[in-house]
């Protein structure tokens, strides 16, 4: 049997049209009229004003927090439970990142937990330079409460939607929250353009500024001219047409997503120990991956037993994010909180959960995942301290 992702790329429209079109204009480089197109086309489906098009997510959190001057010396603050490109980026420009748990009812940054160390940083007189907010899993965070808070500290945020294009909170659109957002379109994200990805604003001055960061950063003059450090971060135009293939199934890629997920729910409704990641009130999750919660003493086996009984099935699944506080190199940073995100990976696990996905697909992981629970096999391995890294 073929091994099932975690997270396929689906191609299911007119990207090889689009693609050959790219190609047979000789518009292959990081400029053409699909780069501009693919741009207007997610400000009109995301609701955001301006946009441009980078080569990765990454790309655009450091542009990101470039454009709001963050350098040495300076803190931002950012959520824990995420993956490592998100402070990956902060020390890129020299900052230091300060970690903040997770709400255990929506595992996105937890907004009390924010307000009490952004309280203790007004009183010691060092105000982070920025935060970034990640939406998790394709679950936006909490921004009723979080942009509130961060207004009265005057704290900008930035929003890292790089798993939840397609999401929304209080009826807007992942993505359009803070004063920049940024999105992924790497192969395993709800669209792809094989990698890449995008910085949105509604203010002008920042994505002009990215744009220009992002292509070495040329003065205006018939020779090469720098006046100031620029980064080779454009997308390509052949990319950019895959994309613009992509975000026009956008809808059916989060229906299906959200289907799958409530397959699984169904399927494994009744078994005892196993709890899905919440859809929290003010939104609507594109359930990007569908993460569940192993309890080790219901079940007689934890979420390690049961990735490595799927594996020998050929079926991929991952744990959730080892949160940034517990990585080696982010080990001496400040963390206000710390054991939610502890938890949820401790005992977190990402099923797969690709668009592409078929029925018979399904039926095959949570009929692997109920052979394990029934042969209730000693699958207890040894604790996350001894078996090192994940």
């Amino acid at each position: 049997m073929k091994r099932i992702f975690l997270s396929s790329p689906h191609l299911d429209g007119r990207e090889k049209e689009l693609l050959v079109e790219a190609f047979e204009s000789n518009w292959i480089t990081t400029l053409g009229p699909h780069v501009d197109a693919f741009e207007k086309e997610m400000c009109d489906r995301i609701g955001a004003r301006y946009a441009v098009a980078l080569s990765s997510g990454t790309a655009a959190l450091h542009l990101a927090l470039l454009n709001l001057g963050v350098g040495r010396a300076d803190d931002v603050f950012c959520s824990s439970l995420t993956f490592a490109a998100t402070a990956n980026a902060i020390t890129y420009c020299g900052a230091t990142p300060v970690f903040i748990d997770s709400d255990r009812e929506t595992w996105n940054m937890d907004p009390a937990l924010l307000k009490e160390e952004l309280a203790e940083c007004a009183r010691t007189g060092r105000s982070p330079k920025a935060a970034i907010v990640v939406d998790l899993y394709g679950q936006s965070a909490d921004y009723g409460e979080i942009s509130e808070i961060c207004r009265r500290y005057e704290v900008p945020v930035i929003e890292d939607a790089a798993e939840a294009l397609g999401a929304t909170c209080n009826g807007h659109h992942a993505g359009t929250f803070g004063v920049m957002g940024i999105l992924s379109f790497n192969g395993n994200k709800i669209i792809t353009t094989s990698g890449g990805g995008m910085l949105v604003s509604n203010t002008k001055a920042y994505v002009d500024r990215a744009r220009f960061l992002a292509t070495q950063a040329r003065d205006k003059a018939p020779h090469y001219q720098h006046s100031h450090i620029g980064y080779n971060y454009r997308l390509s135009n052949l990319l950019a047409a895959v994309g613009r293939a992509q975000l026009e199934r956008l809808d059916e890629k989060v229906s299906r997503r959200r289907e799958i997920n409530a397959y699984y729910q169904q399927a494994l409704a009744n078994v005892p120990g196993i709890e899905f990641m919440p859809e929290a009130p003010y939104g609507r999750s594109n359930r990007w991956l569908t993460c569940i919660l192993v309890d080790p003493d219901l079940l007689g086996f934890d979420r390690e037993g049961l990735r490595l009984h799927l594996d020998r099935l050929d079926i991929e699944a991952r744990p959730v994010w080892k949160p940034m506080h517990m990585q080696p190199i982010f080990r001496d940073c400040r963390t206000r909180g710390g054991k939610v995100a502890e938890f949820l990976f401790e005992r977190g696990l990402c099923l797969p959960s690709g668009s592409g996905m078929t029925q018979q697909d399904l039926q095959r992981v949570t009929a692997a995942i109920e052979q394990c629970i029934e042969s209730r096999r000693p699958c207890i391995f040894p604790t996350i301290e001894n078996r090192g890294a994940i």
